[in-house]
């Protein structure tokens, strides 16, 4: 029976960006984002924008929160981020508008080739569409869609997509019931 063996483990092909701007960028995150002390969102979402993000208007991003690579993030207009979320994008995530992440999430784009001697690297796209609500200590994994107003509930993981309007919990996730949102 064959077993994995680390030592032949190589992801040269993954290139997320150039040596130097990922030092800039770990300095920025350990000093500015991972900061419990900082809690005014202005400052994160400048930085985020001169590394290269898409950052809409009026987002909110509490303390202590990480980010892999800003570059590869788009963030719509009034979501809010919450505390110790952890956006482990080594692909590209697109957050829409109106998106809650709650505090604890994370939204983790890379994962290995577990049938894979050499327990190669798979990433993946992550997109939360509109109204999308990632619940405390969710978590939302590689090549994920989460269709507009979908709800991930506390501690539950979403290892597929998400219909839209509808409420998943569990581990894997499993549809709950519909969401409906009153006037």
């Amino acid at each position: 029976m064959q077993q994995t063996d680390l030592s032949k483990f190589n992801n040269s092909w993954y290139n997320p960006g150039g040596k130097l701007k990922r030092l800039m960028w770990f300095i920025v995150n350990v000093l500015v984002f991972q900061n419990r002390l900082n809690g005014w969102s202005g400052s994160k979402v400048f930085f985020l924008r001169l590394f290269g993000a898409k950052v809409g208007n009026n987002v909110v991003i509490k303390p202590n929160v990480n980010i892999k690579y800003p570059w590869l993030l788009s963030i719509g207009d009034n979501s809010w981020i919450g505390e110790q979320v952890w956006i482990d994008n080594l692909a590209f995530i697109n957050i829409g508008a109106n998106v809650c992440l709650s505090q604890g999430a994370m939204l983790l784009c890379g994962n290995h080739d577990y049938k894979k001697v050499a327990f190669d690297l798979i990433v993946g796209e992550i997109t939360l569409e509109d109204g999308v609500w990632i619940g405390a200590h969710a978590i939302v994994g590689p090549s994920v869609t989460c269709y507009s107003h979908a709800v991930l509930s506390v501690k539950s993981v979403a290892s597929s997509d998400l219909e839209a309007y509808t409420i998943y919990q569990g581990i894997p996730a499993i549809k709950i019931r519909e969401r409906h949102i009153k006037l």
